[in-house]
């Protein structure tokens, strides 16, 4: 028996075992008029169901096991929410159970009647020791069952990257303008940087760059101020005038500059330094500020991109990438890959999360139709599922696959897989 009792719940639910001349452990007949509803939640692991055991029809519920004392393991007997079990199915019965008002629970033992076939089948998904259980079979697996069960998963892994929007929006008394603020700054530090970017986010809300939207100098100067890169000595004009600028502005909003200690320069190619990026938001806010309000507003996918592009950076940045170091020439301009990369982070989310707080099912089509428009991401998780068979087409069904791996591939949950399941069932 080298399987879960998840498995025996897959077995029960889809009756994946020979129900022909059913009887008790003492010998009643026993038909199965319906299985159940599968609970996932504390209590009997099938709820509603209807049997026949003899001449009686019985409605209630369900509990499964290995073995009949897992009952007795599980403490059942002394918990009042399993008294309206009906059925007790286990693979092995090893011992009589009784209710906790002394009647004998009726069982089913499903030794014997499930196939070698179906257990070799399980045994292949969940002790392999590849990158993804269904690694070679999911090549064979109908794509229209693939994107069904990406299309959950996508859902599953917005409505959870939602959570910390809303923490973030109940701190901010529900200002959506500044939540998305902070977490459009989290984005453009990507992985490496979004730490001191979001600190540096906090240190000056979205409001104090409104009050300076017509001088583009002001606002660099409080980027790259709050950010902790004018506390240097400068020869070049352009730092000198934003140290400058910035001492005036720190003193009127009481800003507090994020440690320069905490920026990350190393290994990264110059063009992602953490200065490129920041003179590329101050860029973004000149050009667009309140985003979230102009994004909201927008509905076609090429305009939203074009938010994003041409954007005013300074031209001191096409001939640096930090202050102080000069190069030949620099690309100012965010590249389309990190443009995707915020659209599908930050843009689709908020739409999504937008739509999820207001109960406003148009915002949440515009994020999947967001996600439908963007190219789907390439990473190490991707390709394998790339090699092994299986189309993804869009950041839609990139995204519904990075949730697949890690919460159900990386969990071994196949029997709660859509596509696991169709595996075991299929021939």
């Amino acid at each position: 028996m080298n399987f879960p009792e998840e498995f025996l719940h897959y077995v029960w639910q889809f009756r994946s075992f020979d129900y022909n001349g059913l009887q008790t452990a003492t010998g009643e007949s026993l038909k199965i008029i319906n299985p159940g509803l599968l609970n996932k939640n504390a209590g009997p692991d099938f709820f509603n169901a209807k049997i026949e055991i003899g001449d009686t029809i019985w409605a209630g519920n369900v509990e499964i096991h290995l073995k009949s004392s897992d009952w007795l393991k599980h403490n059942h007997q002394i918990n009042t929410a399993y008294e309206n079990v009906i059925l007790h199915v286990v693979y092995e019965h090893d011992v009589e159970i009784k209710r906790i008002n002394n009647s004998v629970l009726p069982v089913l033992k499903l030794k014997n009647r499930i196939s070698a076939d179906l257990i070799k089948k399980y045994e292949n998904l969940f002790l392999t020791l590849t990158d993804f259980p269904c690694i070679a079979q999911i090549g064979r697996v109908d794509e229209i069952i693939v994107n069904s069960f990406l299309s959950r998963t996508l859902i599953e892994r917005f409505e959870q990257k939602t959570a910390p929007v809303t923490e973030t929006l109940n701190e901010l008394n529900g200002n959506w303008d500044e939540t998305f603020y902070r977490f459009m700054a989290r984005n453009f530090g990507f992985k490496v940087n979004a730490l001191p970017f979001e600190l540096f986010a906090k240190a000056v809300p979205q409001n104090i760059y409104a009050k300076h939207k017509n001088n583009p100098h002001q606002i660099e100067a409080l980027v790259f101020g709050a950010a902790g890169f004018l506390n240097d000595h400068f020869e070049e004009e352009y730092p000198r005038k934003l140290k400058t600028e910035f001492q005036f502005l720190q003193k009127k909003y009481k800003i507090t500059p994020v440690e320069v200690s905490m920026w990350k320069f190393m290994r990264m190619r110059p063009q992602n330094f953490p200065t490129v990026r920041l003179a590329q938001f101050a860029a973004l806010i000149v050009k667009a500020n309140h985003l979230f309000s102009k994004i909201m507003e927008i509905k076609n996918v090429a305009e939203l991109r074009n938010l994003f592009e041409n954007l005013p950076v300074n031209d001191y940045w096409k001939t640096h990438y930090h202050f102080k170091k000069v190069a030949s020439s620099v690309n100012i301009q965010i590249g389309k890959t990190s443009v995707d990369n915020v659209l599908l982070n930050t843009v689709a989310l908020f739409l999504f999360a937008y739509g999820k707080h207001t109960a406003t099912q148009f915002y949440i089509n515009r994020a999947i139709k967001l996600l439908e428009s963007l190219p789907a991401e390439q990473n190490a998780i991707t390709d394998k599922f790339t090699e092994a068979g299986v189309k993804i087409a869009n950041a839609f069904a990139s995204q519904g696959i990075l949730q697949l791996k890690k919460q159900y591939c990386d969990e071994k949950k196949c029997l709660s897989c859509g596509i696991g399941i169709k595996i075991l069932k299929q021939a």
